[in-house]
């Protein structure tokens, strides 16, 4: 697997990368503002994915989307509304503004099944309504040395998904989720992350949320660095979605910050850059309006 970090010329450098994160954490302060918060808040994927959603729980989080900017007119929208994949149609038939249907899919989270189920379920998703498919990686595959069938999964669940998708005359993106507090170093994160971009990703995100250490600083700063390492030899822009743990408006902001650094400004809008969030809408909105706000 040292081929990826050779023919991208990437060496993750520790201690460069340990004195960058510093320097982000000890100016959030500095780039905290209400457009900035606002920013944020337009890249998010508003996420419920509960053991327990019902279709009414559901069409309950995409009635308040719907209803949102009648109480906070100077506000963007979020980015898209995440669920499972059996959601998609509810979303769909609830939907009454302009924001796109994430789901989760490919046995998510575990990705542990076979590759025909996956397919299958990521085009019964893109059949009801799904924009967006955000899938696991097959670490069953990758943490075994076998990088050509996790890659080959990648490819087919991307063939999968824009044939359904040109059907229906409209296009999808596909998320690869790299579970990274599995993959346990820095050059198996860079690995995955070179991987998934190489097998059709549109983007590439840090976790499901539903391991013991989800997005971390670290791995996001990784990721970013094989992306821009990308985008330079193939001219390709791969979006980046940290998700899993972020809950307070700082925690936005960091990672706000690290795209900004290592990507640029040309990153920093909903097309390249997406929060994965079920908690951090109402920490934006408080920070901007100086209250405590529980509208999600």
């Amino acid at each position: 697997m040292a081929e990826y970090l050779t023919k991208y010329g990437y060496a993750p450098d520790q201690e460069a990368m340990g004195r960058a994160l510093e320097m982000i954490a000890s100016s959030l302060e500095s780039v905290a503002s209400e457009q900035v918060y606002k920013e944020c808040f337009s890249m998010m994927d508003l996420t419920t994915l509960k053991t327990n959603d019902t279709p009414a729980s559901v069409r309950k989080l995409v009635d308040k989307v719907n209803c949102f900017r009648q109480t906070y007119p100077e506000w963007p929208l979020p980015a898209s509304v995440c669920v499972y994949p059996n959601f998609a149609a509810t979303v769909k038939e609830a939907r009454a503004c302009d924001f796109n249907i994430t789901v989760v899919s490919a046995c998510f989270p575990s990705s542990q099944s076979f590759l025909e189920v996956k397919l299958r379920e990521c085009e019964l998703a893109v059949e009801h309504g799904a924009d967006e498919v955000d899938i696991v990686l097959a670490l069953n595959a990758f943490l075994a040395g076998d990088y050509d069938s996790a890659a080959e999964e990648i490819r087919q669940v991307r063939e999968c998904i824009d044939a359904v998708a040109a059907r229906q005359g409209r296009k999808v993106h596909l998320k690869v989720i790299l579970e990274t507090g599995l993959l346990r170093t820095s050059e198996a994160i860079a690995n995955a992350s070179f991987l998934a971009m190489e097998a059709g990703a549109d983007f590439i995100k840090t976790s499901t949320g539903k391991v013991d250490v989800n997005a971390t600083p670290a791995a996001a700063y990784v990721m970013c660095e094989c992306i821009a390492k990308y985008h330079a030899a193939t001219g390709r822009k791969v979006g980046f979605k940290p998700a899993g743990g972020i809950s307070s408006a700082a925690d936005a902001l960091c990672y706000y910050s690290i795209v900004s650094s290592l990507l640029g400004k040309e990153w920093l809008n909903k097309d390249l850059f997406r929060f994965g969030v079920s908690r951090v809408a109402n920490s934006l909105l408080a920070a901007v309006e100086q209250k405590t706000v529980t509208f999600f």
